[in-house]
C-alpha cells in the first residue's frame, strides 16, 4: 500500500490534502496529528470520520521526527482518542510501556515504529528491534539514516529476513528503498503529496508509476 502523510496546520487543509492524496492514488493516509497548530481530540475524530478513508493515526515528538510540543501525557491522550477511529495507530517503540499499552488496547491495529535520523544500526541490532516490535504490535517499522550505499543494503537485508515489517532507508541515498522495499515484503511505503514528512520521500505519482512498472516486470 502507498501511504501519504497528511501534515497540515488546520482542519480545512487536512481535508483538502487528504482528498488530493486520495485522487492521486493513495491507498491509505497517515494523519500526522503533530502537524496541527491546536490538536483537539473531538476535531480529530470528526476529521477521520468525515474523510472516511483508511487512516494511520500518528502523533510524533521532535525526537521522532515530529513537531508535537506538549507533554507526553497530552500527546498520548490525543492519540488515544484518535486510536478509537483510525484503522492503524503508529506508536513508537521508545514510548513508555504504560502509555504504549494504553494505546494498543483501544486500537484496531498497531504499527510499532523505530526511527534513527543519524545512522543505520547493524543488521543484528535492527533484527532485535523488529523482534521487539513484532512482540508488541501488528506491524513493525524502522526508518534509519544511511551514511553510504552499504547502509541501504542493511535495510534490505533485514527486510529479507523478517515479515510484516516496514523498512525505510531515509535521505537521498536511501530514496530507492522506498520503491524496492515492497519487493522485500514491506506492506506499506510512504510517498509525499506536496510536503515531505521524512527525508527522501518520493511523490505519490512517481511512487505509483514505479511500483506499477515493477509489478509488471
Amino acid at each position: 500500500m502507498i501511504c501519504v502523510p497528511i501534515l497540515e496546520k488546520n482542519s480545512e487543509s487536512v481535508i483538502k490534502s487528504a482528498n488530493n492524496a486520495i485522487k492521486m492514488g493513495a491507498d491509505i493516509l497517515e494523519f500526522r496529528i503533530d502537524g496541527l497548530d491546536d490538536p483537539d481530540p473531538d476535531e480529530i475524530k470528526g476529521l477521520i470520520k468525515d474523510i472516511n478513508y483508511p487512516f494511520i493515526a500518528t502523533n510524533r515528538t521532535s525526537k521522532e521526527g515530529g513537531s508535537f510540543d506538549g507533554s507526553e501525557e497530552e500527546r498520548i491522550e490525543i492519540l488515544f482518542e484518535a486510536a478509537k477511529y483510525a484503522d492503524f495507530v503508529d506508536i513508537e517503540l521508545k514510548t513508555d510501556e504504560n502509555y504504549r499499552s494504553k494505546i494498543i488496547k483501544v486500537s484496531k491495529a498497531t504499527i510499532i515504529s523505530y526511527h534513527d535520523f543519524k545512522k543505520t544500526p547493524s543488521v543484528t541490532e535492527l533484527l532485535d528491534i523488529v523482534k521487539r516490535e513484532s512482540e508488541i504490535g501488528d506491524i513493525s517499522k524502522f526508518a534509519v539514516m544511511p551514511e553510504n550505499i552499504q547502509d541501504t543494503l542493511v535495510v534490505l537485508e533485514v527486510l529479507s529476513r523478517v515479515q510484516n515489517t516496514i523498512g525505510i532507508s531515509m535521505g537521498n541515498i536511501g530514496k530507492y528503498t522506498r520503491v524496492i522495499a515492497p519487493l522485500f515484503g514491506s506492506p506499506i511505503t510512504f510517498a509525499s503529496l506536496d510536503k515531505k514528512s521524512a527525508p527522501g520521500q518520493l511523490d505519490v505519482t512517481n511512487t505509483r508509476n514505479i511500483l506499477d512498472k515493477l509489478g509488471n516486470w
